[in-house]
């Protein structure tokens, strides 16, 4: 294996396969939803074999300031309840779409239309969804 593909590639065998009762998944949805994240789903992707993650966790933001709301509580609550810091978030600059990833989960805080004109959930449609 070169250099450059030991760099992208994240092991997942070695971490704990998430699942929808892990601790780390309820607390991300409880604090998109105590701060009032809207039309949250979780895409389940482990059956899927070209997935980066197992789960895609995606709720919407009414306007950059409750995005970066959202990003920021669900930072520190994973940190204080789950010991978890993310492996890389992006977009807080851009103010349209934030992404946290946890390694198994990633996160996709979003504004109505990036989320409109992105549509993750159609592009990940063999996975199964579920409704927050």
């Amino acid at each position: 294996m070169n250099k450059l593909s030991l760099l992208d590639k994240r092991e997942k065998s070695t971490i704990t396969r998430a699942t929808r009762s892990s601790k780390l998944f309820k607390t991300i949805i409880h604090a998109i939803l105590e701060k009032k994240g809207e039309k949250v789903l979780s895409l389940d992707l482990k059956k899927i074999p070209e997935a980066v993650a197992d789960f895609f966790i995606i709720c919407q933001a009414t306007n950059p300031i409750q995005l970066k709301a959202i990003a920021d509580f669900v930072e520190d609550e994973v940190k204080k309840k789950c010991s978890e810091i993310p492996y890389k978030h992006e977009g807080r600059q851009g103010e349209q779409w934030i992404l946290i990833d946890y390694v198994n989960i990633v996160v996709h805080i979003m504004l109505e239309e990036p989320r409109k004109f992105y549509k993750l959930e159609e592009m990940w449609s063999d996975a199964s969804i579920t409704e927050h």
